[in-house]
């Protein structure tokens, strides 16, 4: 890896389905961490030899049966962070964290899996909802409390498409759970409470950015009827490494893949 770290997030949308996917991911683009959320295994069936086959010997996760689960892979050192919070009390297996080994100094990596909130963007009307919403406002709160949070990266899947072009069509999405009002502006107030957009970096906002695309759209590329869902955030001190991005849309071909496609950023540690 040299001076720099590839770290890649995908939401796998279950793991042991997309196992040989897992692979056809690391040679591709050849990261030092992938980072997967929903992962649908629980711990006691988690497969880790698959991931030291393919040269991650470092290996955490946290996940349940048939739903949610988080898992990071390295071909660096790492160690589990303790007393993370359990977000609304619910012990859902949406966030997993771990200090990385790298030469330049350990680095505090999040992987997230945000709740989706269901197809009601009504808080009273369903529950799901409410539970996004709190989500984020739990996580906002724990993140701005953090005064000395520095060489920290989030990534995961979000299910928050936050700006304009994040969509392909804003003014017909603003009524659609992932891009409310209510909720971009969460999560908003949350990256801002220490972190900058990497992938926005390197992408500006005026121009489209997508990582997911439905399976109801059978001709998805033609249609490009997509959102940016999956995100790659840096606290400021590690924005002066930032060296590359990659949103990997070509797998969103693979035979039997995830809606999602994986993303990858490179930056100097």
């Amino acid at each position: 890896m040299g001076n720099t770290l590839r770290v890649a997030t995908w939401n796998i949308n279950s793991l042991r389905l997309r196992l040989k996917l897992l692979g056809q991911l690391a040679a591709e683009l050849k990261p030092d961490v992938i980072c997967l959320q929903e992962t649908k295994v629980p711990d006691e069936l988690f497969p880790p030899h698959a991931t030291t086959e393919l040269g991650y010997e470092h290996v955490a996760y946290r996940g349940m049966k048939g739903y949610n689960g988080v898992a990071i892979f390295s071909r660096l050192p790492l160690e589990v962070l303790p007393d993370t919070p359990d977000w609304c009390g619910k012990g859902d297996c949406r966030h997993l964290a771990v200090r990385v080994a790298t030469p330049g100094g350990p680095i505090e990596l999040h992987d997230f899996y945000v709740p989706a909130g269901g197809d009601v963007a009504d808080r009273e009307a369903n529950p799901k909802f409410g539970h996004k919403l709190d989500f984020i406002a739990e996580a906002t709160e724990y993140f701005r409390g953090r005064q000395d949070l520095k060489r920290a990266i989030i990534v995961g899947d979000l299910n928050i498409a936050p700006l304009e072009h994040d969509v392909w069509s804003h003014k017909q999405l603003l009524d659609v759970v992932s891009h409310t009002p209510v909720e971009t502006a969460g999560l908003t107030t949350w990256r801002e409470a220490g972190f900058h957009d990497a992938m926005r970096h390197f992408v500006p906002d005026d121009q489209k950015l997508y990582t997911w695309w439905s399976y109801r759209n059978r001709d998805w590329k033609t249609a490009n009827r997509g959102r940016r869902l999956d995100h790659i955030w840096v606290t400021p001190d590690l924005t002066p490494g930032l060296r590359n991005l990659t949103v990997h849309t070509e797998a969103r071909d693979w035979p039997q893949g995830s809606d999602h496609v994986p993303v990858m950023l490179e930056l100097a540690v």
